[in-house]
């Protein structure tokens, strides 16, 4: 199940296919070419329990010839791999056990029967002593996880990997977990810690059965530019010459983060209106599309902001290249959530900004913090007399 080296893994490039068939952006002949690779791929795979899955939920048409042939396949298939587990236990040894489970688990996998699979995984771990290869076993029910978003499984599935790694393991493998867990991170909506595991593994990456490079790099800035202040955003990813060297295939993205960092905010909401179509149709960032959209405004007004005590809405609007109304109404969604401080002066047409005072701040939340232990110790005192 495992990518060769710069290959994506092929049930992962499925998934996206089926998750472009859902979606209302993606048109009509393109849906006919995905359903037609999707249905090639199921059959040259003996995909059955995913192809009835797909017609139940009425994204595949029924070929009965088809699905009949697949089981057939399946059945005898099964017998084979059996009777290999067989012969190795009765008279090989147990290296040859453990490799016999495995190949019917990848078997399960290659098929699509997540359940199967799972117990499968499960039995052959049993029948395994290395933590690698534990290790192994585990990245195996990642990808059963991210192929079907089930993200119990995939938190588990990292927890236990953690555990794994205490008893042992190689660096390799632990860079690997650090993407696992960063996609799964990104997937769960934790930007801040999906971009400091990104950018750990940024110069060690080889985990090209989840995503290719290029794919790893955008989900590092976009992670990154919510996530970080302005002189780590520069030190990290505006010079990191791992970025730099790939950034310039990725449609925008340059544009994006270069003109957030120069403060080009005209040529930034440019670039930003071209990649809003790669982040919706992206199926671990779409359920995030909206919150990412809000968060890097804020951002990226925030950042105008904190150059002026006071500016017109006509100069902000101005350096963004948008309309005052459209600019009155976004700060005015931004300062009633919370999200920006500082105050329309409709009248005048001038935002004020008010900056909140850190020290002032920890200090009222030091009083709070000594009054709720004070009254605490109070309580207590009252039950020792008793």
């Amino acid at each position: 199940m495992e990518g060769e080296e710069g290959t994506q893994q092929p049930q992962l490039v499925l998934a996206h296919k089926l998750f472009m068939l859902t979606q209302n952006d993606v048109d009509d002949i393109e849906k006919v070419r995905l359903r037609d690779e999707v249905f090639t791929f199921i059959i040259a795979n003996d995909m059955a329990p995913l192809y009835e899955t797909l017609v139940a939920n009425k994204v595949l048409n029924l070929d009965q010839k088809a699905l009949d042939s697949m089981r057939s396949k399946i059945d005898d298939e099964l017998k084979k791999l059996d009777e290999k587990i067989a012969d190795a236990e009765e008279n090989l040894g147990e290296s040859e056990v453990r490799e016999a489970h495995l190949a019917k688990s990848l078997f399960y996998i290659r098929i699509g029967d997540k359940e199967k699979a799972l117990e499968q995984l499960k039995l052959t771990e049993s029948k395994t002593v290395a933590v690698g290869q534990k290790m192994d076993l585990v990245f195996y029910t990642l990808l059963i996880g991210f192929f079907h978003m089930d993200f119990d499984l995939i938190s588990k599935s990292i927890d236990k990997a953690k555990n794994l790694f205490e008893e042992g393991g190689d660096w390799e493998r632990k860079n690997r977990l650090k993407v696992y867990e960063g996609l799964y991170c990104m997937s769960t909506r934790n930007f801040k810690k999906a971009a400091d595991l990104f950018l750990d593994s940024i110069s060690t990456f080889t985990t090209y059965e989840l995503f290719p490079y290029d794919t790893f790099i955008f989900y590092t800035v976009l992670t990154s530019i919510i996530s970080l202040d302005r002189v780590s955003l520069k030190q990290k990813v505006v010079d990191a010459p791992e970025i730099l060297t790939v950034i310039g295939k990725i449609p925008y993205l340059s544009d994006f983060m270069n003109s957030l960092y120069d403060c080009h905010y005209k040529s930034f909401f440019t670039a930003f209106a071209g990649l809003t179509e790669h982040i919706k149709l992206d199926r671990y960032l779409h359920p995030h599309f909206r919150y990412y959209m809000r968060e890097i405004r804020s951002v990226v007004y925030s950042q105008f902001l904190e150059s002026y005590k006071s500016v017109t809405i006509e100069a902000m609007a101005k350096a963004f290249g948008v309309t005052v109304d459209f600019i009155d109404l976004e700060l005015s969604r931004f300062i009633a959530a919370g999200k920006l401080h500082c105050k329309i002066d409709k009248v005048a047409g001038v935002l004020e900004t008010n900056r909140p005072d850190a020290k002032n701040a920890l200090y009222q939340s030091t009083i709070k913090q000594g009054d709720f232990l004070l009254n605490r110790i109070q309580k207590l005192s009252r039950v020792i007399d008793l």
